[in-house]
């Protein structure tokens, strides 16, 4: 068995006993166990887990949280199983059956990227909040961050070697981490697919440690970072088209004033948005002169979009200087704000975050 099993591991139950016995029973030889900071209660779990020949036993002091327990299993394997291939990590539950862990295992080495175990959230075992939860998140990771993926929080995943280095990295030291690594495996060009596992809900899933509010607050505030920057410019923009329209000339033509309006608003909040977006969201470390010009292109094409948008909804609607243009302007700069921050993630940007 050429791959070592991480698994962390907070305040276990008997289950953990058996989720070690039943990995040990499919063949495999390495199992990293990760104590995060457990009661003194559990020592006598952990203990008898450790008697194990195939297992390595490593322990937090305090509670730190998955994320931490996971990275602290990755930097012990790099350091010190340097003839291994890759990890598979799991949960201490059985939530995962053996046998789906290894068909995991196996497809990772076939094809050499990562594999995510799927689960099926369509079956009436399903907890609601599961459910539900998983069905936003998958939305809004394919729809906002051009991630497909049907089991956002998955905790089945193998992972070859070289993703290991780039992962030890990733931010979040609670459950935000597992979707942290989805966005930094996005932005370095790491390639995963998913492979169908059976879904097991033990107990309506009662031995969970994820508290459904604080958590998924911070997996949340994860993605809502792409979407700030463009906020705020889109703001800034708004504001400054606000005050040029309703203090340029009256007697000006409604068409010039529009597209004076505009532009002006957009070359500030463009200025602004380009900036942010380079170094903060898509964390782009290429040279500028070929995002700049990308992002400018986009830019100008936006800006005719925008204009061309409102001067028309105001010609059809007989409107005349006020503040309900700024409400059309509102309407369509959504609208183009969903289709350009797609192109600045998958074209103005994307050459210089993820490897070819």
């Amino acid at each position: 068995m050429n791959i070592s099993v991480i698994l962390p591991s907070y305040n276990p139950s008997q289950k953990l006993i058996n989720a070690v016995k039943a990995l040990t029973e499919q063949g495999f030889d390495d199992i990293i166990v990760i104590n995060d900071g457990s009661k003194d209660s559990c020592k006598e779990i952990f203990d008898e887990v450790a008697s194990y020949p195939n297992v390595t036993l490593l322990n937090h002091e305090k509670n730190k949280g998955k994320g931490r327990a996971l990275k602290t299993g990755f930097e012990y394997f790099l350091e010190n199983r340097k003839e291994k291939s890759g990890v598979v990590t799991t949960d201490d539950d059985l939530q995962h059956t053996p046998s789906d862990i290894m068909d995991c295992v196996r497809e990772m080495e076939e094809k050499g990227v990562a594999v995510f175990g799927a689960r099926n959230f369509k079956g009436d075992n399903i907890p609601p909040k599961s459910r539900i939860g998983n069905n936003i998140t998958s939305f809004t990771f394919r729809f906002l961050c051009g991630i497909k993926i049907t089991d956002t929080q998955t905790g089945l995943r193998a992972l070859p070697r070289s993703y290991l280095p780039t992962l030890t990295k990733v931010g979040g030291e609670r459950f935000e981490y597992e979707t942290n690594m989805l966005l930094s495996m996005k932005q370095e060009g790491l390639e995963f697919c998913e492979h169908p596992i059976e879904t097991i809900y033990a107990d309506n899933n009662s031995g969970t440690h994820f508290n459904p509010f604080k958590d998924s607050i911070k997996i949340y505030a994860v993605i809502l970072k792409y979407l700030v920057s463009s906020l705020a410019s889109s703001i800034l923009d708004l504001i400054v088209f606000t005050l040029l329209n309703m203090f340029l000339p009256k007697d000006m033509d409604p068409m010039l004033r529009i597209f004076l309006a505009t532009a002006i608003a957009r070359v500030i909040s463009s200025a602004v948005n380009y900036t942010v977006n380079k170094n903060k969201v898509f964390k782009s470390k290429g040279h500028v002169r070929s995002s700049l010009l990308k992002y400018y292109c986009l830019c100008v094409a936006q800006a005719l979009c925008s204009y061309a948008l409102v001067y028309f909804i105001t010609y059809l609607t007989h409107v005349e200087q006020s503040i309900l243009q700024t409400v059309y302007k509102m309407i369509v700069d959504i609208v183009l704000f969903f289709l350009c921050f797609t192109l600045q993630r998958e074209w103005v940007f994307k050459e210089k975050n993820e490897k070819k």
